[in-house]
């Protein structure tokens, strides 16, 4: 059983399905009860409907599982768990002990959740409290009124940071009209979204989340094929770019020594500007009306660092030209200086575009926008080079 599920752990969803396939429905609802609810539900969705149904009713957690399933990705709703302590505010502090004298040898019970008739959180009670609360008092007169709660629609990121500076051990999860429907360990919400950004870097360069160390060579090669291959077609247009000024490198046959130093210092701007913007969204620092100055300002930074590698790369360039004997060699560098400036500022602002446009259109911010970032980066870096050049040298 606990290689089993050492092994589940470590894989995708549809290959944790697949290793647990030939399993009794019984032992497969053991292993998903010892994960966290959301790779439960994640792994219980890649089973047939009839299946996952078996599946469920073999585990009390189960009908949990199917609910939680009905929510949004990454949202709290698929991380819920069944509140095991829910009670009516006049019930008395010794009937509620006895209440949960059972359901404590069971499972771990952090708070009391008081509910009015129509099943609305009122209050929460923390279990230490009963210890030292009088027998007779009731749980409306001990409970902690207007309890903070999460949202079942709020997606990960709202809810970290909603939690970030409460730090309790269970938050109870309720709908729109303050009924309590389920509760969220901490724990596993830190765990979630820890998942969730350390699949943003992969992501960046269409690696799927889901894809995992342990997942079959064949399956992470369906995940990144497509991905390569549309790499490779935007390395066909950098590469026509190139082809429109074939005659200018033909007779400059230096300035093809600079096109990789240019592509690849604007690609890094680029990067360093993507990479900031992704992290700012997710912890939820970019909003939409912030756009704009968020551009502007990788712009900036874009431009002053391009300017200033600039001057490096025009003084390489002055050098070469001059030991080649070319009869312009001061006209060469200021075009390397030119174009590595402009490219830069235009990587820098790209950079922070792309993930922000990506969001726009409803894709996720992070899937492969390092491929759209770095095509963009090579076409405008090399042509604002070979076409400055054709213009003023040849």
């Amino acid at each position: 059983m606990e290689t089993l599920l050492r092994r589940v752990r470590e894989l995708d969803p549809k290959a944790a399905a697949d290793a647990l396939h030939d399993r009794a429905d019984a032992e497969v609802a053991a292993v998903l009860a010892q994960l966290n609810p959301g790779q439960a539900v994640e792994i219980l969705e890649e089973f047939a409907p009839t299946r996952r149904q078996r599946i469920a009713a073999a585990d009390s957690a189960g009908e949990q599982w199917l609910e939680d399933g009905a929510w949004p990705e990454s949202s709290v709703g698929r991380l819920m768990e069944k509140p095991n302590a829910v009670f009516a505010p006049g019930t008395r502090i010794h009937e509620a002990v006895e209440t949960l004298r059972e359901a404590v040898k069971q499972t771990l019970i952090t708070y009391l959740y008081v509910l009015d008739k129509h099943d609305r959180l009122v209050g929460v009670v923390a279990f230490r409290e009963l210890l030292f609360a009088n027998p007779n008092d009731t749980l409306a007169e001990v409970m902690l009124t207007s309890p903070f709660s999460l949202r079942a629609d709020m997606d990960l990121i709202d809810a970290m940071h909603a939690v970030v500076t409460r730090h309790y051990p269970v938050y109870p999860v309720c709908d729109a009209e303050g009924r309590l429907i389920g509760v969220v360990r901490g724990s596993v919400l830190f765990e979630q979204q820890a998942f969730e950004i350390s699949a943003q870097a992969g992501a960046m360069v269409g690696v799927e989340k889901e894809e995992r160390a342990a997942t079959p060579w064949l399956r992470s090669l369906k995940f990144r094929h497509p991905w390569l291959q549309l790499n490779l077609f935007t390395a066909f247009i950098a590469a026509a770019t190139v082809g429109l000024f074939q005659d200018t490198v033909n007779r400059i046959v230096l300035l093809a020594i600079f096109i990789p130093v240019l592509s690849g210092q604007c690609s890094n701007t680029g990067c360093q500007s993507l990479a900031v913007t992704l992290r700012g969204m997710t912890l939820g620092e970019v909003r939409s009306s912030q756009a704009g100055a968020l551009m502007a300002k990788e712009a900036l930074l874009g431009l002053v660092n391009g300017a200033l590698t600039g001057v490096v790369a025009a003084i390489a360039m002055y050098v070469m030209a001059t030991m080649q004997h070319h009869p312009q060699p001061w006209l060469l560098s200021l075009i390397t200086w030119v174009a590595m400036t402009s490219s830069c500022a235009i990587s820098g602002m790209a950079g922070a575009a792309v993930p922000l446009l990506l969001k726009r259109l409803g894709a996720d911010p992070a899937t492969a926008s390092s491929i759209f970032l770095t095509t963009a980066t090579d076409v405008v870096s090399m042509g604002l080079f070979l076409g400055l050049a054709a213009w003023l040298v040849m």
